[in-house]
């Protein structure tokens, strides 16, 4: 419903297969700008968000074909590519992230892969999309998950150390 994006900034695919068939699809692109509840999650104020917002992922698009049918294949794909995206990210990249953030629309969907995943909910958008340089109201907040990817994924965000 969302359609293919054109992933702007730095961004990374990844198909998922099972015996040679595709049976997911993520997308993975720069964070998103003004997210009140994560940056409050965080503990950010605007200069470290502006220092370290690239230390964060947004999972833009995640797909399972229709006729692909395994029970609890969402969450075991979303696991399995949060354990080697980091990675690719860095490799891609040249910088390591410590979070991933989502969206999910809870007019469409429950959010139950991420939450069997064990991402945190941790609020609510506030139903604005960003176009161009500016913010449009469209009235869809999306309820908002985080991942954190490493231990003290707090301290790499919100200080210059590690």
């Amino acid at each position: 419903y969302l359609g293919n994006p054109r992933l702007v900034g730095e961004h990374i695919r990844h198909i998922a297969y099972i015996d040679n068939q595709v049976v997911a699809c993520l997308g993975w692109a720069s964070a998103a700008w003004k997210v009140k509840d994560r940056d409050r999650f965080i503990g950010w104020d605007e200069s470290a968000k502006r220092t370290h917002l690239h230390l964060i992922a947004n999972n833009v698009r995640f797909l399972i074909p229709p006729w692909v049918t395994i029970k609890h294949l969402a969450s075991k794909v979303l696991s399995l590519a949060l354990k080697c995206f980091s990675n690719d990210w860095e490799t891609i990249y040249g910088h390591p992230l410590f979070l991933a953030e989502t969206f999910v629309d809870t007019a469409r969907f429950k959010g139950i892969c991420y939450q069997a995943a064990n991402w945190l909910r941790v609020g609510k958008t506030k139903g604005s999309a960003k176009r161009g340089n500016t913010y449009r109201y469209h009235g869809q907040p999306k309820d908002i998950y985080l991942y954190p990817l490493h231990r003290n994924f707090r301290r790499f965000l919100v200080h210059d150390q590690g």
